[in-house]
Protein backbone atom coordinates (compact mmCIF):
# COMPACT_ATOMS: atom_id res chain seq x y z
CA UNK A 1 0.00 0.00 0.00
CA UNK A 2 1.73 3.53 -0.96
CA UNK A 3 1.72 5.98 2.06
CA UNK A 4 1.65 9.38 0.99
CA UNK A 5 3.94 11.54 3.36
CA UNK A 6 4.50 15.18 3.61
CA UNK A 7 1.02 16.46 1.65
CA UNK A 8 0.51 20.10 2.25
CA UNK A 9 -3.26 20.96 3.75
CA UNK A 10 -4.57 21.80 0.47
CA UNK A 11 -3.06 18.16 -0.71
CA UNK A 12 -4.76 15.91 1.41
CA UNK A 13 -7.52 17.71 1.52
CA UNK A 14 -7.68 17.25 -2.72
CA UNK A 15 -7.05 13.69 -1.68
CA UNK A 16 -9.53 13.49 0.95
CA UNK A 17 -12.17 14.65 -1.79
CA UNK A 18 -11.46 12.10 -4.68
CA UNK A 19 -11.09 9.32 -2.15
CA UNK A 20 -14.47 9.86 -0.58
CA UNK A 21 -15.64 10.13 -4.54
CA UNK A 22 -14.21 6.94 -5.77
CA UNK A 23 -15.09 5.02 -2.54
CA UNK A 24 -18.59 6.90 -2.42
CA UNK A 25 -18.53 8.41 0.64
CA UNK A 26 -20.53 11.48 -0.02
CA UNK A 27 -21.14 12.61 3.82
CA UNK A 28 -17.34 12.16 4.94
CA UNK A 29 -16.40 14.03 2.11
CA UNK A 30 -18.93 16.77 2.63
CA UNK A 31 -18.29 16.76 6.99
CA UNK A 32 -14.59 15.94 6.82
CA UNK A 33 -13.32 19.30 7.35
CA UNK A 34 -15.53 19.91 10.33
CA UNK A 35 -15.03 17.25 12.00
CA UNK A 36 -10.98 17.16 11.52
CA UNK A 37 -11.68 21.03 12.94
CA UNK A 38 -13.57 20.17 15.83
CA UNK A 39 -11.16 16.99 16.70
CA UNK A 40 -8.01 19.32 16.79
CA UNK A 41 -10.03 21.59 18.84
CA UNK A 42 -11.14 18.77 21.46
CA UNK A 43 -7.67 16.96 20.71
CA UNK A 44 -9.38 13.63 19.73
CA UNK A 45 -7.27 10.40 18.88
CA UNK A 46 -6.98 9.32 15.82
CA UNK A 47 -8.79 6.21 16.31
CA UNK A 48 -11.85 8.75 17.89
CA UNK A 49 -11.80 10.83 14.81
CA UNK A 50 -11.79 8.09 12.05
CA UNK A 51 -14.79 6.73 14.29
CA UNK A 52 -17.03 9.95 14.00
CA UNK A 53 -16.20 10.46 10.92
CA UNK A 54 -17.31 6.42 9.97
CA UNK A 55 -20.50 6.96 12.39
CA UNK A 56 -21.18 10.26 10.35
CA UNK A 57 -21.46 8.31 6.87
CA UNK A 58 -23.04 5.27 8.38
CA UNK A 59 -25.84 7.58 10.02
CA UNK A 60 -26.54 9.61 7.18
CA UNK A 61 -26.40 6.18 4.42
CA UNK A 62 -29.64 4.90 7.07
CA UNK A 63 -31.18 8.29 6.92
CA UNK A 64 -30.98 8.31 3.03
CA UNK A 65 -32.46 4.52 3.18
CA UNK A 66 -35.39 5.52 5.25
CA UNK A 67 -36.16 8.06 3.47
CA UNK A 68 -36.16 6.14 0.16
CA UNK A 69 -38.12 3.20 1.64
CA UNK A 70 -41.17 5.78 2.63
CA UNK A 71 -40.71 7.82 -0.67
CA UNK A 72 -41.19 3.60 -2.31
CA UNK A 73 -44.22 3.62 -0.01
CA UNK A 74 -45.89 6.22 -1.67
CA UNK A 75 -48.21 7.72 0.95
CA UNK A 76 -50.32 10.14 -0.11
CA UNK A 77 -49.04 12.84 2.68
CA UNK A 78 -46.79 13.24 5.32
CA UNK A 79 -48.39 11.77 8.65
CA UNK A 80 -46.52 11.12 12.18
CA UNK A 81 -47.23 10.23 15.75
CA UNK A 82 -45.63 13.11 17.11
CA UNK A 83 -48.36 15.31 15.76
CA UNK A 84 -51.67 13.01 16.37
CA UNK A 85 -53.86 14.69 18.73
CA UNK A 86 -54.26 11.89 21.34
CA UNK A 87 -56.35 14.44 23.24
CA UNK A 88 -58.97 15.25 20.65
CA UNK A 89 -59.85 11.34 20.32
CA UNK A 90 -59.89 9.69 23.36
CA UNK A 91 -60.53 6.31 21.99
CA UNK A 92 -56.85 5.89 20.59
CA UNK A 93 -54.55 4.79 23.60
CA UNK A 94 -51.52 5.85 23.05
CA UNK A 95 -50.00 2.92 24.72
CA UNK A 96 -51.41 0.58 22.40
CA UNK A 97 -50.21 3.03 19.37
CA UNK A 98 -46.43 3.59 20.26
CA UNK A 99 -46.63 -0.34 21.13
CA UNK A 100 -47.41 -0.90 17.52
CA UNK A 101 -45.11 1.72 16.55
CA UNK A 102 -42.11 -0.81 17.56
CA UNK A 103 -43.05 -3.08 14.45
CA UNK A 104 -43.06 -6.34 16.75
CA UNK A 105 -46.43 -6.93 14.82
CA UNK A 106 -45.24 -5.83 10.86
CA UNK A 107 -41.75 -8.49 12.17
CA UNK A 108 -44.45 -11.44 12.99
CA UNK A 109 -46.23 -10.55 10.02
CA UNK A 110 -49.85 -10.16 11.67
CA UNK A 111 -52.85 -7.67 10.68
CA UNK A 112 -54.05 -4.49 11.93
CA UNK A 113 -57.26 -3.13 11.10
CA UNK A 114 -58.07 0.40 11.86
CA UNK A 115 -61.87 1.26 12.29
CA UNK A 116 -64.15 4.45 12.41
CA UNK A 117 -66.16 7.55 11.14
CA UNK A 118 -64.42 10.01 8.79
CA UNK A 119 -62.42 12.61 10.58
CA UNK A 120 -61.47 10.16 13.48
CA UNK A 121 -57.67 9.51 12.32
CA UNK A 122 -57.58 6.70 10.80
CA UNK A 123 -55.84 7.30 7.88
CA UNK A 124 -53.37 9.67 9.94
CA UNK A 125 -52.62 6.55 12.12
CA UNK A 126 -52.37 3.91 9.12
CA UNK A 127 -49.86 6.19 6.87
CA UNK A 128 -47.81 7.14 10.43
CA UNK A 129 -47.25 3.55 11.48
CA UNK A 130 -46.81 2.72 8.22
CA UNK A 131 -44.18 5.22 7.52
CA UNK A 132 -42.35 3.73 11.34
CA UNK A 133 -42.20 0.55 9.62
CA UNK A 134 -40.22 2.21 6.90
CA UNK A 135 -38.25 4.02 9.26
CA UNK A 136 -37.21 0.67 10.73
CA UNK A 137 -36.15 -1.13 7.95
CA UNK A 138 -39.55 -2.64 6.06
CA UNK A 139 -40.83 -2.35 2.77
CA UNK A 140 -44.11 -0.96 2.70
CA UNK A 141 -46.41 -0.08 0.52
CA UNK A 142 -49.63 2.39 0.76
CA UNK A 143 -52.72 2.17 -1.70
CA UNK A 144 -56.39 3.08 -1.66
CA UNK A 145 -58.79 -0.21 -1.70
CA UNK A 146 -60.48 1.03 -4.80
CA UNK A 147 -56.92 1.87 -6.43
CA UNK A 148 -56.00 -1.52 -5.63
CA UNK A 149 -58.78 -3.30 -7.26
CA UNK A 150 -58.70 -1.29 -10.13
CA UNK A 151 -54.96 -2.28 -10.89
CA UNK A 152 -55.88 -5.91 -9.87
CA UNK A 153 -58.65 -5.92 -12.49
CA UNK A 154 -56.52 -4.19 -15.06
CA UNK A 155 -53.97 -6.93 -14.72
CA UNK A 156 -56.34 -9.69 -14.60
CA UNK A 157 -57.44 -8.29 -18.54
CA UNK A 158 -53.90 -7.90 -19.43
CA UNK A 159 -52.79 -11.30 -18.44
CA UNK A 160 -50.17 -10.63 -15.83
CA UNK A 161 -52.41 -11.00 -12.72
CA UNK A 162 -50.42 -13.43 -10.82
CA UNK A 163 -47.07 -10.48 -11.26
CA UNK A 164 -49.28 -7.74 -10.32
CA UNK A 165 -50.52 -10.09 -6.75
CA UNK A 166 -46.49 -11.35 -6.38
CA UNK A 167 -45.49 -7.49 -5.98
CA UNK A 168 -47.66 -6.51 -3.70
CA UNK A 169 -46.93 -10.29 -1.79
CA UNK A 170 -42.89 -8.73 -1.51
CA UNK A 171 -44.05 -6.15 0.29
CA UNK A 172 -43.72 -6.65 4.44
CA UNK A 173 -46.47 -4.10 5.29
CA UNK A 174 -49.07 -3.26 2.29
CA UNK A 175 -51.38 -0.39 3.51
CA UNK A 176 -54.81 -0.28 2.17
CA UNK A 177 -56.42 2.96 2.91
CA UNK A 178 -60.65 3.40 2.65
CA UNK A 179 -61.72 -0.17 2.81
CA UNK A 180 -65.76 0.13 2.45
CA UNK A 181 -66.24 3.42 1.07
CA UNK A 182 -67.39 1.55 -1.89
CA UNK A 183 -69.34 -1.48 -2.73
CA UNK A 184 -67.08 -3.90 -4.55
CA UNK A 185 -68.44 -6.30 -7.52
CA UNK A 186 -67.76 -10.22 -6.88
CA UNK A 187 -64.97 -10.51 -9.03
CA UNK A 188 -63.09 -7.25 -7.53
CA UNK A 189 -63.54 -8.63 -4.33
CA UNK A 190 -62.15 -11.87 -4.97
CA UNK A 191 -58.90 -10.39 -6.38
CA UNK A 192 -58.46 -8.48 -2.99
CA UNK A 193 -58.90 -11.94 -1.28
CA UNK A 194 -56.67 -13.27 -3.23
CA UNK A 195 -53.48 -10.47 -2.69
CA UNK A 196 -54.56 -11.18 1.17
CA UNK A 197 -54.50 -14.70 0.99
CA UNK A 198 -50.92 -14.25 -0.67
CA UNK A 199 -50.02 -12.15 2.04
CA UNK A 200 -51.48 -14.60 4.61
CA UNK A 201 -49.08 -15.67 8.26
CA UNK A 202 -46.37 -14.31 6.22
CA UNK A 203 -46.63 -10.30 5.60
CA UNK A 204 -48.72 -7.82 7.58
CA UNK A 205 -51.43 -5.87 6.10
CA UNK A 206 -53.36 -2.89 7.49
CA UNK A 207 -56.46 -1.44 6.74
CA UNK A 208 -58.42 1.73 7.32
CA UNK A 209 -62.14 1.52 7.30
CA UNK A 210 -65.07 3.31 7.97
CA UNK A 211 -67.26 0.60 8.21
CA UNK A 212 -67.69 -1.69 11.38
CA UNK A 213 -67.08 -5.37 10.58
CA UNK A 214 -70.88 -5.85 10.68
CA UNK A 215 -71.49 -3.46 7.66
CA UNK A 216 -68.88 -5.34 5.62
CA UNK A 217 -71.13 -6.90 3.67
CA UNK A 218 -72.22 -3.65 1.83
CA UNK A 219 -68.39 -3.58 0.15
CA UNK A 220 -68.37 -7.12 0.20
CA UNK A 221 -71.83 -8.64 -1.14
CA UNK A 222 -71.10 -12.08 -1.12
CA UNK A 223 -71.03 -13.62 2.74
CA UNK A 224 -68.69 -16.35 2.47
CA UNK A 225 -66.38 -14.19 0.79
CA UNK A 226 -66.73 -11.21 3.01
CA UNK A 227 -66.61 -13.83 6.15
CA UNK A 228 -63.37 -15.12 5.43
CA UNK A 229 -62.11 -11.50 4.29
CA UNK A 230 -62.52 -10.24 7.67
CA UNK A 231 -61.18 -13.33 9.22
CA UNK A 232 -57.67 -12.90 7.00
CA UNK A 233 -57.49 -9.17 8.35
CA UNK A 234 -58.54 -10.04 11.99
CA UNK A 235 -56.50 -13.37 12.95
CA UNK A 236 -53.95 -12.90 15.79
CA UNK A 237 -53.87 -9.01 14.49
CA UNK A 238 -54.87 -5.61 16.41
CA UNK A 239 -57.98 -3.86 15.71
CA UNK A 240 -57.89 -0.12 17.21
CA UNK A 241 -61.80 1.63 16.96
CA UNK A 242 -61.29 5.12 16.48
CA UNK A 243 -65.06 5.78 17.14
CA UNK A 244 -67.83 8.36 15.27
CA UNK A 245 -66.91 11.85 16.27
CA UNK A 246 -64.59 13.40 13.93
CA UNK A 247 -62.07 15.58 15.22
CA UNK A 248 -61.54 17.33 12.16
CA UNK A 249 -64.99 18.47 11.83
CA UNK A 250 -64.37 19.22 15.62
CA UNK A 251 -61.50 21.45 14.80
CA UNK A 252 -63.48 23.49 11.88
CA UNK A 253 -66.09 24.43 14.12
CA UNK A 254 -63.38 25.70 17.14
CA UNK A 255 -61.93 27.46 14.15
CA UNK A 256 -65.29 28.94 13.27
CA UNK A 257 -66.49 30.16 16.53
CA UNK A 258 -63.05 31.55 17.38
CA UNK A 259 -62.84 33.75 14.58
CA UNK A 260 -66.75 34.97 14.87
CA UNK A 261 -65.83 35.84 18.78
CA UNK A 262 -62.64 37.91 16.79
CA UNK A 263 -64.50 39.47 14.66
CA UNK A 264 -67.45 40.32 17.46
Amino acid sequence: MTRHRGLTEQAADAAIDSACRLLRLPTIRGQFSDLAEAAARDQQTYRGFLAELLMAECDDRARRRSERRIKAAAFPRDKSLRVFDFDANPHVDPAVVHTLAKCDWVRKGLPLCLIGDSGTGKSHLLIALGTEAAMAGFRVRYVLATKLVNELVEAADEKVLAKTIARYGRVDLLCIDELGYMELDKRGAELLFQVLTEREEKASVAIASNEAFSGWTKTFTDPRLCAAIVDRLTFGGNIIETGTDSYRLAQTRARTEQSARTQA
